[in-house]
């Protein structure tokens, strides 16, 4: 599998997922908490990067985890209608995945591959595998 090169610098794509995980986050209603522990963050450093222009660095897992809730909220927004859309991952699930638990809390408990298994689970709902 080849990996797409992007012309952007990296700090402009932090920006980018920066900005559109705190949207994501703010759509949910994800406490400070959540947000935090969802993107592997303390609070304080969730504080300072979600405002416009922090200058400080993503670990790999940090943006695979901002780039996986990116996919989610998308499958969710193409899958769910608005309502269940917005609250499909905060909500309790019987699924396999949560076994009646929230989806968030199972994804700061489990880190990176709960949250890409999470991904994986709605896109083949949406495609209908």
């Amino acid at each position: 599998m080849k990996v797409a090169i992007s012309t952007r610098e990296p700090a402009d794509l932090v920006e980018v997922a920066l900005k559109a995980y705190a949207r994501i986050a703010d759509s949910w209603n994800l406490s400070l908490k959540e947000a935090a522990g969802l993107a592997d963050m303390s609070e304080s450093t969730w504080k300072r990067a979600r405002r416009p222009g922090f200058a400080g660095d993503l670990t790999k897992d940090q943006f695979l985890r901002l780039s996986a809730v990116i996919g989610i909220y998308k499958s969710l927004e193409l899958y769910f209608s608005e309502p269940l859309a917005q609250t499909w991952f905060t909500r309790p699930n019987s699924g396999p995945l949560f076994r009646g638990r929230r989806p968030v809390e199972t994804a700061i408990e489990n880190g990176l591959p709960h949250i890409l298994a999470i991904r994986t689970y709605l896109d083949s709902l949406r495609g209908g595998a």
